[in-house]
């Protein structure tokens, strides 16, 4: 016996439809800057890391019951501070929160200057809005402390909670201390310290931009100055003076070279979906087959009432139909040479993206997709 009252009809449908294809085109090639296509060697980042405790909360901190780290962290700092906290002392703080803080310090960096830093909770910290990062040491990968942090914090998001029900926008639990680390040691950086020898080393490896960036430089100098040592290293005479040094690495940044066009390559996103392929890439003639899948579930619940005077019970009883639909497929011809044609003969499969990566598969392991798959 099924009653209208209790019916509850819920459905879903899948269809798998249309394409999504993201594609990059790629204007023809053009001259860049050397300072766009390299770097020198040692001229880099440092990354920096710290563990501190952010304070001043509006009850939005950690609950020391369930992170005693933050409590042990905070007993530490006042013990250091000459107050002594009574052993089994349990502190219900929750005005307090321990964050780790992490920043990156710039080559050439002195002793003095501010750095921005960005504050994340590590335990059940609600939000860190408000609140005030004290003295940090920030250290790098040999251990060595390089800056010092501390400031009030720059928190983006917000939020409200009443009644059972909350809101929130963005994140609360991160946030930024604009400048708020100073640096107090430096990296030390020598560069052209062998006998004024410099490296240049390419973003990415591509032989044919390495030998046309060398013939660039030594053009701009009218002097072999330098010279290739592999697909993505050049090797440069540097004068040994500092100032002249300095000037020399400038003119070298500002030299124009065309790089070489990109390989084909198809980037597959699996986890989004997206497939991304470049200028380069194209298709020879194929024959492709590919139908439509489409699943619909309908279920049903009814009440299931027991006989009058009867030892039964009422039950819901559930009642599901499911219904498989397969669209007829069939062989369509699949060519192109350049990046438009690709992108229509792929679009008139009506593939959807996961469809369209197992196509995709299939065509470079036929040979006629010409370029190189990258899963990421």
């Amino acid at each position: 016996m099924r009653l209208n009252g209790f019916r509850l009809i819920k459905r879903r449908f899948i269809q798998l439809g249309s394409v999504l294809l993201v594609c990059l085109l790629a204007l023809p090639a053009h001259a860049e800057r050397v300072r766009e296509l390299a770097s020198f060697a040692g001229v880099r980042d440092n990354q920096l890391v710290g563990y501190g405790l952010v304070v001043g909360l509006d009850s939005t901190g950690d609950q020391t019951t369930q992170a005693p780290f933050t409590g042990q962290s905070l007993t530490n700092m006042l013990s250091q501070l000459g107050v002594t906290i009574p052993p089994g002392t349990n502190m219900q703080l929750r005005n307090v929160a321990a964050v780790m803080v992490t920043a990156d310090l710039p080559p050439f960096s002195r002793p003095g200057q501010r750095l921005d830093i960005v504050v994340s909770s590590i335990a059940n910290a609600r939000s860190l809005r408000g609140g005030t990062l004290l003295m940090t040491p920030l250290k790098g990968a040999d251990g060595d402390t390089y800056a010092i942090a501390q400031g009030n914090m720059l928190v983006g998001g917000a939020g409200a909670q009443a009644g059972g029900s909350s809101v929130q926008i963005n994140q609360q639990a991160s946030g930024r201390i604009p400048g708020g680390a100073l640096v107090e040691r430096e990296v030390p950086l020598n560069l052209g310290g062998n006998g004024g020898l410099l490296e240049l080393q390419l973003n990415e490896a591509d032989f044919g931009t390495v030998q046309r960036m060398v013939s660039a430089i030594n053009s701009e100098f009218g002097q072999s100055v330098a010279y290739a040592r592999d697909g993505r290293v050049i090797a440069l005479d540097g004068p040994l003076d500092p100032n002249a040094r300095v000037n020399f690495m400038a003119r070298v940044e500002n030299v124009q070279v065309t790089p070489t066009e990109a390989p084909a390559r198809v980037v597959l996103n699996s986890r989004t979906g997206s497939v991304v392929m470049n200028s380069a890439v194209t298709l020879r003639q194929a024959a492709v087959a590919h139908g439509s899948l489409s699943i619909m579930i309908d279920s049903r619940f009814g009440v299931s009432q027991p006989a009058p005077l009867g030892q039964g019970q009422t039950v819901v009883v559930p009642d599901a139909d499911i219904d498989i639909e397969q669209q007829e497929a069939y062989l369509q011809i699949v060519e192109g040479a350049q990046l438009n044609e690709v992108v229509n003969a792929l679009n008139a499969l009506g593939a959807t993206p996961q469809d369209l990566m197992s196509i995709l598969e299939a065509l470079k392991a036929s040979g006629s997709l010409r370029a190189e798959l990258e899963v990421i």
